[in-house]
């Protein structure tokens, strides 16, 4: 990584954002890592203002939340505020996939860019690692006795591995001695429950205590098996002592951010880390963190899940939307990775849009269900109808928005978010009223079902039979408390990525139910959906390769 590609050594970046000498430790002159003890002696700024960004449903090419989260904290500090952005950690999946990189583009992204995409400072690594030592450990203890008498038929605990392989989503486990080999699978780095745990713990007493609640299986006669009973959890921790320390990098124009855990949204919880968060809350007057996906997914997460957890709660909501996914929704045409977008998506098209806003309007009613203020940001691309965009953002207040911009910060940087930031500034002085979907007393099912009709739209939800009984073992073994993660499409409402729009009254299938008891909550996985992803059939990797004479990256973005 060479000086051209950061503004500001990160030193410097320490500096502005409060932090002293011994409270972050460096990596090269671009990275940190930033210590835990920031977190607990430093109360919260007074008046700090903690800003959510999640999104309509996009399209398969994203539509810039990861670039507005960044352009509004830029913007913010364009107009003298003190701002942080906290966001998950790019996975190599996407990178060498569909997507590309997750550090946002243009003017409005962060930095040095080819690290976070890439390794950043090996969280994901150890993450995998500390996942697979505890793979490791379950069948060397059938190896040696199975002293537990654990069922081998029972073991529901994957392996992981960060690239996304659909070869591995379905392996044989060999049998030795007595017991007989066994049906298993990989998952990826981000759907691993040692991510989600590395995102919700408090400290390394809570990641301690969380891993070892981590349900491996069950023993022949029934009883719950936990990575604490095969003495894994010690080791799994010391993999992941540094990986817990929040990375501190900088956007394009310098303002400090927090880049950890990287959980992904459709399949996992979506967000980011709640030390990236309390650490920011204490050095800024606003902290931007942004949800994976949209409102239906990373953001139902965040408001259900890591809100119980982290006891924070967001001043404000901004969604974002596009000119083309709305379109999009509106059926105005189709979106293929690698092919040119069609110009009933690209030129005005003033039917395709007025209809599309039915996905808006449902995004605007999932925040303001939580009592959190929500505005909209239009996303603006260069080749955007400025009448189109005036009139979604006039429409969006129709829907219920108390706030609306356009805001060009891909091509303008913090300067084409100021807008945006002033509209942010006056809607998080608004009351909150916060309140979650569903209590912790509700049964299992009643909770999916409040999630599917009113975050998705649907009528009703039917389990598989091996969903049922998922359930029954969840609620046996006393997690029926627990919140739950929803495992579905990004690309739809429903679990359909075809059923564009706002669809009603569709039944949402379950195929199974997981019991993450370490991370805290109970996956619920719809038909169709895989926790290990696979390359399409041209990779985003086909285009990455190093330029031999001067050692840059190219073709990553």
């Amino acid at each position: 990584m060479t000086m051209s590609h950061i503004s500001k050594e990160i030193s410097e970046v320490a500096h502005e954002m409060g932090l002293q000498q011994g409270d972050w430790i460096p990596y090269g002159i671009g990275k940190a890592k930033v210590r835990l003890e920031v977190a607990q002696q430093k109360p919260r700024s007074s008046g700090a203002r903690y800003v959510l960004v999640t999104a309509i449903n996009p399209t398969p090419l994203g539509e810039g939340k990861t670039t507005t989260a960044i352009g509004l904290a830029m913007g913010l500090c364009d107009m003298g505020q003190r701002a942080v952005v906290t966001l998950r950690q790019p996975s190599l999946g996407p990178v060498f996939g569909i997507k590309g990189g997750g550090t946002g583009g243009g003017k409005a992204q962060l930095e040095p860019m080819h690290d976070i995409n890439l390794h950043l400072t090996g969280d994901a690594y150890a993450v995998a690692a500390s996942h697979n030592l505890l793979a490791a450990f379950t069948d060397n203890h059938l190896f040696h006795g199975n002293e537990l008498s654990l069922d081998p038929r029972s073991i529901t605990w994957p392996r992981a591995m960060a690239i996304s392989d659909r070869a591995l989503r379905h392996v044989t486990v060999p049998g030795h001695n007595q017991v007989k080999g066994r049906e298993a699978q990989f998952v990826i780095t981000e759907a691993s429950e040692v991510m989600a745990i590395l995102a919700l713990a408090r400290d390394r007493s809570d990641l301690r205590q969380r891993l070892g609640r981590i349900f491996v299986g069950m023993t022949t006669s029934g009883k719950p098996v936990f990575a604490e009973d095969l003495r894994c959890a010690g080791a799994m921790e010391v993999l992941l002592q540094e990986a817990l320390l929040p990375n501190l990098v900088q956007t394009s124009e310098g303002t400090p951010a927090l880049v950890h855990a990287g959980p992904f949204g459709n399949i996992a919880h979506g967000n980011c880390s709640v030390l990236a968060d309390e650490i920011a809350l204490r050095h800024a007057d606003y902290v931007v963190t942004e949800a994976g996906f949209g409102s239906d997914l990373g953001a139902e997460k965040f408001f259900n899940i890591k809100c119980r957890v982290s006891g924070l709660v967001p001043n404000a909501a901004v969604v974002v939307a596009t000119l083309r996914a709305l379109k999009l929704h509106g059926g105005g045409g189709t979106v293929k990775p690698g092919r040119p977008l069609p110009a009933s998506l690209t030129d005005p098209n003033r039917q395709a849009l007025e209809k599309g806003l039915d996905n808006l309007a449902q995004h605007i009613a999932n925040i303001r269900t939580y009592g959190v203020p929500v505005v909209v940001a239009v996303n603006a691309f260069p080749e955007d109808s400025g009448d189109e965009l005036e009139w979604v953002r006039t429409r969006a207040l129709d829907l219920g928005a108390a706030g609306a911009s356009v805001s060009t910060h891909f091509q303008e940087g913090g300067k084409g978010a100021s807008d945006l930031a002033q509209t942010v500034i006056r809607v998080a002085d608004q009351p909150v009223r916060y309140t979650p979907l569903y209590k912790d007393t509700d049964t299992i099912k009643g909770k999916i079902h409040a999630i599917a009709t009113s975050m998705y739209g649907a009528g009703q939800v039917a389990y598989d039979p091996q969903a049922e009984r998922d359930i029954e073992r969840a609620t046996q073994l006393g997690f029926s408390h627990l919140p739950i993660c929803m495992a579905k499409t990004p690309l739809s409402l429903s679990h359909d990525p075809l059923l564009k729009g706002r669809p009603t009254g569709f039944t949402i299938p379950i195929k199974e139910v997981r019991i993450l008891s370490g991370a805290g909550f109970l996956t619920a996985v719809c038909s169709g959906m895989q926790l290990m992803p696979g390359l399409p059939k041209v990779p985003a990797g086909e285009g990455i390769s190093l330029d031999h004479e001067t050692g840059e990256i190219r073709g990553l973005r």
